[in-house]
């Protein structure tokens, strides 16, 4: 590995350098020839190594995203109204592991976007341009999950002083550089990739950039001039004709529809590189016993219509002699599971705890809920094609029959009713994809609103919670650094 990897880019990644350089296996490059600090970076094989490499910093058995929602103390993002738990009283490090493992993952991104800008003799002009796609796609990925985190944020490029200290970014200028880099992306990357279905595409692209708009029409630019760019940009992935709902809800997460139409992008996992621990997901009574860390919220099962999604996404009953069991009377915790990302899997690979399931990041559900938001706010009143939007997540949610408990949409229901519900069924299909409902609620400024049925959780509300402290560590170490309002300063 080139020596550069192993230089601090300012004192705040002074850590994650440090890790970076003792995680260099994680690339797993496998030298063709011989290669040294002159020649590294100079092929197409070496670079994606390096955006594998930074992957892999975000998405594993037990750290990352794989953790930040099934694992106490790294339970991210419990204060949404999802997981039992939650109570509005934020640590002084909540987030710290996911701030280290972006900013891991940024300092390959960067490196690799740096040899490309140095030069690639060996690569067609093709090649090039896609693998800059790539890296720009990934680097606009990293920053947008920051600075929903934590709103301003450093921020560096592949041509930032690897030396020098650094303040934080206003978001604003933060979501220049995420949008220059994801436009970049959809017009470069190709729609599908040969023998690697995993890879971010132009699809990918045009939905990041959907979800980045409608965020910059939200809080905390409150832009709405953004709201037509996230239609079009979901209506792009529409009318590509790629991607299309799986039919039956309850196939969505099956370990053969891993690279359905469904699924535009994800954390992709192999045996050899296990995700998220499955046991963490399931209770102490499934099979030979999950580790009870997963715990559902019993409000907010209670406020989910009774549908065939219901049962597929939410662990609700054991089957077995002599019938089926609730889970208020027959688990020891008597809360429900997240079904999602344990139930589907072989038991066999459940009871190894080895589960190769991918995380979904983008699914083509999200891409209709999102065009069906941002037309409908675009417009002032829901269109019908909103309406068709959210109902095919509606329909395939009701089992394509009438359900009375939770109808269709209609373009009468007026502007706001239209996205109340909206943000509602996002919640429901979007259960526990890390952090999609988190991002809802602080991008629509609703935390209080969704505490409502724990009063004692907004004793503790106030508008910093909506986002996260920034890390001790990195504070000491950069001066120039501030704290976001309401959280402790390095003692």
């Amino acid at each position: 590995m080139r020596n550069n990897i192993k230089n601090s880019i300012g004192c705040i990644l002074l850590i994650i350098t440090i890790t970076v350089a003792t995680s260099c296996h994680k690339l797993e490059v496998i030298p063709q020839s011989t290669i040294t600090n002159a020649n590294y970076g100079t092929s197409a094989v070496q670079i994606e190594a390096e955006y594998a490499g930074s992957m892999n910093f975000l998405w594993g058995k037990y750290y990352g995203y794989g953790v930040a929602g099934d694992r106490t103390p790294d339970v991210v993002f419990i204060n949404d109204d999802q997981l039992l738990g939650g109570n509005l009283q934020v640590a002084a490090n909540l987030g710290d592991m996911l701030w280290l493992a972006h900013y891991q993952a940024l300092v390959n991104i960067n490196n690799a976007l740096g040899s490309i800008k140095k030069g690639m003799v060996k690569e067609t002009p093709a090649v090039i341009a896609e693998l800059e796609a790539q890296g720009k796609f990934l680097r606009g990925f990293n920053y947008f999950y920051l600075t929903r985190m934590f709103g301003d944020i450093p921020l560096f490029t592949e041509d930032s002083d690897p030396t020098a200290l650094v303040a934080r970014t206003p978001v604003k200028d933060v979501y220049a550089l995420i949008v220059s880099d994801l436009q970049f992306a959809a017009t470069n990357l190709p729609a599908s990739w040969s023998g690697a279905p995993g890879k971010q595409t132009s699809g990918a692209a045009n939905a990041m950039l959907a979800k980045v708009y409608l965020t910059m029409a939200t809080y905390p630019l409150n832009d709405p001039t953004n709201y037509q760019k996230a239609a079009d940009a979901a209506q792009t992935v529409i009318n590509s004709g790629i991607y299309s709902l799986t039919t039956n809800c309850n196939e969505v997460f099956l370990p053969a529809n891993t690279y359905s139409p469904e699924m535009i992008w994800a954390f992709n996992s192999v045996y050899s590189d296990k995700s998220s621990a499955a046991r963490g997901w399931a209770p102490a009574e499934w099979l030979d016993g999950g580790w009870d860390a997963c715990k559902v919220d019993t409000a907010f099962e209670h406020h989910w219509p009774s549908q065939p999604r219901k049962d597929a996404y939410l662990l609700l009953n054991l089957t077995g002699a002599p019938g089926v069991v609730s889970y208020t009377t027959d688990f020891a915790n008597p809360n429900p599971w997240c079904k999602k990302f344990f139930f589907y899997l072989d038991p066999n690979d459940f009871m190894n705890n080895t589960c190769a399931n991918n995380m979904p990041l983008l699914r083509y559900a999200d891409v209709l809920l999102m065009y069906a938001e941002a037309a409908n706010q675009a417009t002032g009143a829901p269109t019908q094609a909103a309406c068709d939007a959210v109902n095919k997540v509606i329909d395939r949610a009701n089992g394509y029959v009438p359900n009375i408990g939770h109808p269709l949409l209609t373009p009468a229901m007026g502007k706001q009713a239209f996205d109340d519900a909206v943000i509602q069924e996002r919640s429901w299909e979007l259960c526990f994809e890390w952090p999609d409902r988190w991002s809802d609620i602080t991008r629509k400024r609703i935390l209080d609103k969704v505490s409502a049925p724990y009063p004692q959780y907004l004793s503790h509300y106030t508008p910093n919670d909506y986002l996260f402290p920034i890390p001790q560590n990195d504070l000491k170490l950069d001066k120039l650094l501030t704290q976001n309002p309401g959280y402790p300063l390095p003692q």
